[in-house]
C-alpha cells in the first residue's frame, strides 16, 4: 500500500512540475477514501487515487470535467495538469483549480429546502448534456449508472445477517421492488456519489459539487440517494419535485440507498459508529417512505 502524504505530493510536483515546487503543500480536512487530497499553494488542489481500483478515475475526469462544466449551473473541478506515474508512486494523479467552500452538512446550510431545489436544478442539468461517447457503468465507478441488481447477493446476505436488527421483511420488499424495474430511457449523465462531502457550501448554500470520479452514463437512479441519506420528509419531497423523474426510478433509488446503508452496518470490519449511525439512519428514512 502506498502510503500518500505531504512529503510524496511535494516530491512529485517537484519532479514533475517544477514551476509549482516552491509553493506549500497541505492537506485538507477531509481527504476522502477513494482519493486523498491536498492543497497546493492557494488556488490550486493535488488529488491522488489512494488504490489501484480507483486509478481509471483520472483520466476519465481529465477528459470530462471540462466538457460537462460548460453545462452546469454551479463550478466543478477543473483539471490543470495530469501527473504520471514515478517510482514512488505507481499510477496517474491530477492538479485542479481549487473550488473555495466547506463540506455540506446541515449546521452549514441556512435553508435545507432550498439546497434540495439547488441540487436537483444541478442534476437536472447533468442529465440534459449530450452522453455520446461517455463511459458506461462498470468496475471503474462500482457500477454506479447501472443496474442496482448487481449487488443483489450482497444486499441479500446483509439483510439476513441483520435479521436480529432490522425489519428484514419492509428491507426485502424494499429491494425486490428496486430490481424489479430498468432504466428504459436513453443514458443520463450520473455523478455517481452525491454525498455531502463530495457538495461544497458557501455562506449557507450550495455552491459547487466535487468529486466527479464515479462518474458514468447511465440511470440516474443512483443520484437519488441522498434524498434518504441527507434529506427529510419535506426536503426529500422538494428534492424529488424538483427532478420529476418515475416512480420505478425511485423505487431503484431506495434499493441503492439501501445496499449501502446495509453493508455499512453488516460489515464486521466497520468500527465506525458514526456511520452506522448514518446507515441507521438512512434506513428508518427509506421505510418511513415507502
Amino acid at each position: 500500500m502506498v502510503e500518500i502524504n505531504v512529503a510524496l505530493v511535494s516530491r512529485l510536483i517537484a519532479e514533475q512540475f517544477p514551476e509549482w515546487a516552491h509553493l506549500p503543500v497541505k492537506p485538507v480536512e477531509l481527504s476522502g477514501w477513494d482519493n486523498r487530497t491536498f492543497c497546493l499553494g492557494p488556488d490550486m488542489s493535488v488529488r491522488l487515487p489512494s488504490a489501484e481500483g480507483y486509478a481509471a478515475q483520472v483520466e476519465k475526469e481529465q477528459q470530462w470535467l471540462p466538457r460537462l462544466a460548460r453545462h452546469l449551473p454551479l463550478p466543478i473541478p477543473a483539471p490543470l495538469a495530469k501527473g504520471a506515474p514515478s517510482r514512488e508512486y505507481p499510477w496517474h494523479w491530477s492538479v485542479y483549480r481549487w473550488i473555495d467552500g466547506e463540506n455540506a452538512s446541515i449546521d452549514r446550510i441556512d435553508d435545507l429546502n432550498e439546497f434540495a431545489e439547488q441540487l436537483s436544478r444541478f442534476l437536472n442539468a447533468l442529465q440534459m448534456i449530450d452522453t455520446s461517447g461517455g463511459p458506461p457503468p462498470g468496475l471503474h465507478n462500482f457500477y454506479r449508472g447501472g443496474s442496482v441488481s448487481v449487488y443483489d447477493e450482497q444486499t441479500r446476505n446483509a439483510i439476513t445477517a441483520l435479521r436480529d436488527q432490522i425489519d428484514t421483511e419492509a428491507a426485502t420488499a424494499v429491494w425486490e421492488t428496486a430490481i424489479q424495474t430498468t432504466w428504459n430511457r436513453p443514458p443520463v449523465w450520473v455523478h455517481g456519489d452525491v454525498h455531502p462531502t463530495n457538495m461544497l457550501v458557501k455562506e449557507g448554500r450550495l455552491s459547487a459539487v466535487i468529486d466527479f470520479g464515479c462518474s458514468a452514463v447511465g440511470d440516474p437512479a443512483c443520484d437519488l440517494t441522498i434524498a434518504w441519506t441527507f434529506f427529510a420528509k419535506e426536503s426529500r419531497a422538494i428534492f424529488r419535485a424538483g427532478l420529476k423523474l418515475d416512480d420505478h426510478t425511485w423505487s431503484r433509488a431506495r434499493g441503492w440507498a439501501l445496499w449501502k446503508a446495509l453493508i455499512t452496518i453488516a460489515d464486521p470490519a466497520n468500527a465506525n459508529p458514526i456511520k452506522i449511525k448514518e446507515a441507521r439512519r438512512t434506513i428508518n428514512e427509506i421505510f418511513s417512505d415507502v
